[in-house]
């Protein structure tokens, strides 16, 4: 997801004004919108669903990063083991 400044930066007075476009550009552009007040960013709209996305890919990559780690410390199953342990035959 990549940014457009020129589409993608409004000032905080947008949203007091007109909520419902900037929610809209969320969810049509896709991407986040970056709120600003006196040209610093305060914060960030986003639609639900890429608010959603984006969680379930940071546990995924935390999962991924743990599962290294314990790669690397030498906590590993075989996948007889690994089967045995939840019981699967």
């Amino acid at each position: 997801m990549i940014t457009k400044f020129s589409e993608d930066v409004m000032p905080l007075t947008d949203l007091k004004t007109n909520p419902a476009r900037v929610v809209r550009h969320t969810t049509d552009a896709g991407r986040p919108v970056l709120l600003t007040r006196r040209g610093r960013g305060v914060a960030v709209v986003q639609s639900v669903a890429d608010f959603d996305a984006a969680a379930e890919e940071r546990e995924f990559m935390r999962a991924v990063v743990a599962g290294l780690a314990d790669l690397e410390a030498g906590r590993d199953l075989s996948m007889a083991e690994a089967l045995d342990r939840l019981g699967i035959d």
